[in-house]
């Protein structure tokens, strides 16, 4: 009878088999790490992509909804139905979410302005305040290094201001609303932005 000859691998055999696994399941998760980092920067940027829309989306629905309505603030001091600076923005609205049918009026007092690189959104419980009135406010989105509102007047010139400054010098009414207004947001994301927004109550 004729001896079997025994099969299998040996030690070094063992070890080179084992190396190779190593090198391969080392590249194979670098590649995969590389796979997860870029869909993890790619749902980032769409999320901060979606933030920046639904913003923008917020403001067209404030601005487009401005109400000709005067405002008495904390102190009982008359304030206009628009007030506004190159970084700053307050003003009534309309179409005020009633979803319980309270009675309360459809008109907000709506502000707009820049807190810790945030573009924040506030809003008052009623028009007329006390001096104990507070609004709620919070982020609408992050990442904004700068923001820069300018307004339409009636002769199609555009004002850093509103109301504008040089009311007495044009010898005429004051004015209510501005025909629209442009943003100007800087954010770290996508540098600097423009847009304009109609301002439908304007008449």
């Amino acid at each position: 009878m004729s001896r079997l000859r025994s099969s299998g691998f040996t030690l070094i055999e063992l070890l080179v088999a084992m190396a190779i696994f190593a090198v391969v399941a080392v590249m194979g998760y670098g590649g995969l790490d590389i796979v997860m980092q870029a869909r993890k920067q790619g749902d980032e940027h769409a999320a901060k992509l979606a933030a920046l829309q639904t913003s923008f989306a917020i403001l067209e629905r404030d601005i487009e909804q401005a109400a000709n309505r005067s405002i008495r603030d904390n102190f009982g001091d008359p304030q206009p139905s628009m007030e506004g600076s190159d970084d700053t923005l307050e003003f009534s609205r309309n179409g005020r979410r009633n979803p319980g049918n309270f009675s309360r009026s459809h008109l907000q007092r709506i502000a707009y302005r820049i807190e810790d690189e945030q573009l924040m959104r506030a809003s008052w419980a009623v028009l007329d305040r006390a001096q104990d009135s507070e609004a709620a406010s919070g982020p609408l989105f992050e990442g904004v290094e700068q923001i820069e509102f300018s307004y339409l007047d009636a002769r199609m010139e555009w004002q850093s201001v509103w109301p504008p400054r040089n009311l007495s010098q044009q010898n005429a009414p004051a004015p209510t609303l501005p025909k629209a207004i442009e943003l100007t947001i800087e954010t770290e994301e996508w540098g600097e932005i423009k847009r304009l927004f109609r301002v439908a109550g304007s008449g």
